[in-house]
């Protein structure tokens, strides 16, 4: 709900309101966040020490920003929160076509309402969240699309051609005193690019052949992925030079920031355990750094979070056939991924017909690097000798976790490997059989363990 302000100019002169420019307002409220120790990034994960410094310097000084990097890095979601850099109520002139402020008016029109009514200028407030757009930037935009072009409707209600307004104003006009973020900036065609350069230098627009300029206060914020330079479009030159900070982004660096990441994202329809998300993080950065896939489109982190949710969909399904409540992942789930999500990757030509292999073999090294991380000093010799001496373990998509572990003997090493990875004696069966069954796939990834099995059920040995 708006608050109590300021209904016409006159008043909110008289509140001692001054115009202020959109990089100024976002220059204050980011110097306030940082010396108050408040986050002006929520969400954000993994750029605290790289992007956001370069990004917050280049707020600063003031610059328009372009965001360069691989599919899946967070470039667009990083934009978004740029809305939270801004006041939380601006004023506007109420009725107006743009988001122009009662004592700077900048159409002809709403300058003419100025004349007129003087003080009894309305005055209406906007939210911060109405004064961000988004444009996917695709071969089809046109420069009436961001700029604006004549409208035949008031052309028909009676007004001349050479009318200013006339003019239907396109998205960059209607956002005047606000962000304006342009996602995948190198698919504009070069001919529209050059519609921006008006925009980033001189601050103002021209359209067509109308003798009106308007002085536009933006901050214009793009992302671009590296291969489009090359391969569907690029940023022309002219382009490139105006805007004042290119901000290169990555992939998360460390495994924990991976977690948090997907943690953060995913939609989990079952619980998993932070050993299996581990799982799933160790397999991207696996992917990121395999010759068989092709890096120059990189392996986005949607994958992470697609493949979180799939395994949760398995728990989910295994509880819905065998009755176990409450559903919660194993590692028998990670099964599921490769297939599932083969087809959200490019692979190098040479790998065609060796995808699930390639794919099979990474999670199992992820699978590997997971449990010697986590049960690092703990010797399973124990589970491994009653496993091997006429104790087999039944594992698979449709054995609950209660009957994984009847199989087992009461045995002090199965105490402190569910500890290992956060469950407790009183948790549910499941949470504990997770733990255990990264054990076992451990012990057979390092070949102290042999099983067998067919698709449904895997017996270890």
């Amino acid at each position: 709900m708006t608050p109590d302000l300021p209904t016409t100019a006159g008043a909110l002169r008289a509140a001692g309101h001054l115009p202020r420019g959109v990089k100024a307002e976002i220059r204050d409220n980011l110097l306030a966040a940082l010396r108050e120790g408040r986050d002006p990034w929520p969400g954000i994960v993994g750029f605290d020490r790289t992007v956001l410094p370069q990004l917050e310097r280049a707020l600063l000084a003031g610059h328009d920003v372009v965001l360069l990097g691989e599919r899946g890095q967070g470039k667009t979601r990083l934009l978004r929160t740029l809305v939270g850099l801004l006041d939380e109520w601006t004023p506007v002139i109420g009725g107006a076509e743009l988001n122009e402020h009662p004592l700077a008016p900048i159409t002809p029109e709403s300058r003419r309402r100025a004349a007129e009514l003087g003080d009894d200028l309305p005055v209406a407030w906007k939210h911060r969240d109405e004064r961000f757009a988004e444009k996917l930037a695709t071969p089809d935009t046109s420069v009436g699309d961001l700029v604006g072009d004549v409208d035949p409707v008031k052309v028909a209600q009676g007004r001349s051609l050479g009318d200013p307004e006339t003019i239907h104003y396109g998205l960059l006009p209607r956002s005047h005193r606000g962000v304006i973020a342009v996602n995948e900036l190198p698919d504009l065609a070069e001919r529209i690019q050059v519609a921006l350069l008006n925009v980033m230098e001189e601050r103002d627009i021209q359209i067509r052949g109308y003798a009106l300029r308007l002085p536009l206060d933006v901050l214009l914020v793009a992302t671009a992925n590296p291969e489009d330079y090359t391969n569907r479009g690029r940023i022309i030159t002219p382009l490139k030079d105006r805007f004042g900070a290119e901000v290169r982004t990555h992939y998360p660096l460390e495994i924990a920031a991976e977690v948090d990441l997907v943690r953060q994202e995913a939609d989990l329809v079952a619980e998993v355990g932070d050993h299996l998300l581990q799982v799933i993080a160790r397999f991207v950065r696996h992917l990121r750094e395999s010759s068989s896939i092709d890096q120059r489109s990189g392996v986005s982190a949607r994958f992470a979070v697609a493949a979180a949710e799939t395994i949760a969909a398995g728990a989910l399904r295994r509880s819905a056939l065998t009755g176990e409540n409450p559903p919660i992942a194993r590692p028998v789930d990670l099964e599921a991924v490769p297939a599932v999500l083969r087809g959200k990757l490019e692979f190098e030509a040479g790998e065609e017909g060796r995808e699930h292999e390639v794919l099979t073999h990474l999670l199992r090294r992820s699978v590997a690097d997971t449990a010697r991380a986590a049960f690092a000093g703990l010797d399973l010799r124990p589970l491994a000798a009653l496993v091997s001496d006429g104790h087999p373990v039944a594992t698979g998509e449709r054995v609950p976790a209660g009957d994984l572990l009847a199989a087992l003997p009461e045995l002090p090493v199965l105490h402190e490997v569910a500890a290992r990875v956060g469950a407790g004696p009183k948790d549910p069966a499941g949470r504990i059989a997770s733990g255990v069954e990264l054990a076992l796939e451990s012990l057979y990834l390092t070949r102290q363990l042999s099983k067998d099995g067919d698709d449904d059920r895997t017996v270890y040995g």
